[in-house]
């Protein structure tokens, strides 16, 4: 790896600062965070005004926000991505420390659709494939998609009346009982799947949201009956969160936290 430019640097650091906060920023502002010459910080300033990734802000003087540069450049960013692509590459890693298979899917109308799987290593695993369709309601990751809808996408999607099939003998096919177990998903920030459309495999999952915030997908590690355990289903739980953050970072999406 060749050197860092100290400027490209410094210029860098002063952009990501306007991340924070309430998204302005004035020269002394950034004196504070960043620890440098005012001359420094100056020069700096300017050059970013020139070439328009910062802005002045209307009525306040001496203060500036992001202009429209790095609008443009997370536009394209954003325009490149393939989130099949991108599922594949965060679903190895994950697999790669849980050894079990990990899907990434998406939701169309009631069912999933599996865009990425990596395999486990093990000789019991779980017989699935990308582009498969299931029922979301039988799913870890489905019921993940259909919780983060908005309550009147959910029932348009599913009214109280409808006929949810049965895969296994476990899994939900009362609407009613579907809307509790999406609450207590809500409220968890992870689904768990027990043998719901296979009945030697149990699944946990997680969101993936995008640059603005909306889920798009969910993350779910499977794990044949004879590997899991509640010790088993936590620990995954947690690879699948931080799994599903990874792949919303490559998304775009920032946390709040």
């Amino acid at each position: 790896m060749g050197r860092l430019v100290p400027a490209v640097t410094r210029a860098l650091d002063i952009l990501e600062l306007f991340l924070d906060g309430d998204g302005t920023l004035s020269a002394p502002d950034i004196v504070r965070k960043l620890q440098l010459p005012r001359t420094t910080v100056h020069e700096l300033v300017t050059t970013l005004a020139a070439r328009s990734y910062i802005v002045p802000v209307p009525d306040q003087p001496g203060r500036y926000r992001l202009g429209v540069r790095p609008y443009q450049l997370g536009s394209r960013y954003a325009e490149q991505l393939d989130l099949a692509a991108e599922g594949r590459q965060v679903a190895r890693s994950v697999a790669e420390t849980c050894d079990e298979t990990v899907h990434v899917a998406i939701l169309e109308g009631t069912d999933v659709i599996y865009i990425a799987k990596v395999d486990s290593t093990h000789a019991v695993r779980m017989v699935s494939a990308a582009g498969r369709r299931l029922p979301a309601h039988c799913t870890s990751v489905g019921k993940m998609l259909l919780a983060s809808l908005p309550e009147q996408e959910l029932t348009a999607r599913i009214p109280d009346d409808a006929e949810l099939t049965a895969m296994t003998p476990n899994s939900i096919t009362d609407p009613a009982v579907l809307r509790s177990a999406l609450a207590e998903i809500r409220r968890q920030g992870v689904a768990v799947e027990s043998r719901e459309s296979n009945p030697d495999v149990s699944c946990v999952a997680a969101p993936v949201r995008d640059r603005t915030g909306q889920v798009v997908a969910a993350l779910s590690v499977s794990v044949p009956m004879i590997r899991w355990s509640e010790e088993r289903r936590a620990e995954l739980a947690r690879l699948a969160v931080k799994g599903a953050a990874e792949l919303s970072e490559r998304l775009g999406h920032r946390s709040a936290v």
